[in-house]
């Protein structure tokens, strides 16, 4: 069995390199999940992710890799529901497009470091702001909706050029809700509105984990 998360606190840290220190404490626990534990804690990711979408025709989502939260039985349910699912597609440079979602076996590594992408037609960013529901990855998320992504700032790009109303959730495993800290922000990061984990699924504002991190705060300061 994993073994708790446990994150050094760095409020005397710099942004940047508060980001650094928690973004490898959380790459080298993720590391320590076997496989079977991946693979019992996607068909718990799955249960949440479709209840997160609820009649959602579209939603924007993402392909796992390595240790993250797995997406691969989500992206085999949504299309058996008949979801378009637009996937993330890394351009050259920053360049954010998507593409829709059309099998696993439609999946390809472009480039090395690059998650598997669909082939055929993109769109930009401003696809976003036509579907239902955007789902994307994170290392840690703090009762703030801070999000710590892994640190390229694609996510905070696209997310920056969503104007619709459309709720944005995260995908952390159940330690990387962090309550006991808020998350190094620069002006540029972008915020979640919800998170869904194996174990849960909610909307932070207001949340008894939002409350529970105000609570720890003030105790800090006191």
């Amino acid at each position: 069995m994993t073994e708790p998360l446990r994150l050094p606190l760095t409020a005397e840290y710099d942004n940047d390199d508060a980001k650094d220190v928690l973004r490898k404490v959380c790459r080298e626990h993720r590391r320590s999940r076997t496989e079977a534990e991946l693979h019992e804690l996607g068909t718990r990711f799955t249960e949440h992710v479709l209840l997160a979408i609820g009649g959602a025709h579209s939603v924007a989502f993402y392909v796992s890799t390595g240790g993250e939260p797995p997406t691969h039985d989500a992206l085999t349910q949504l299309a058996a529901r008949g979801i378009d699912v637009l996937l993330p597609v890394l351009g050259p440079g920053l360049s954010r497009h998507w593409g829709l979602f059309k099998g696993h076996e439609d999946l390809s590594v472009r480039a090395p470091g690059r998650p598997p992408e669909p082939s055929g037609p993109t769109w930009t960013a401003d696809a976003l702001n036509k579907v239902d529901t955007v789902i994307i990855p994170a290392l840690a998320v703090d009762g703030f909706g801070t999000r710590l992504g892994q640190g390229g700032g694609w996510y905070d790009r696209v997310l920056a050029e969503i104007s619709a109303p459309t709720t944005v959730f995260a995908m952390v495993f159940d330690e990387e809700l962090i309550a006991t800290q808020r998350l190094p922000k620069e002006g540029y990061d972008q915020s979640v509105d919800a998170v869904i984990t194996p174990a849960r699924l909610f909307l932070i504002e207001g949340s008894p984990f939002q409350k529970e991190t105000i609570a720890n705060l003030a105790r800090a300061t006191s």
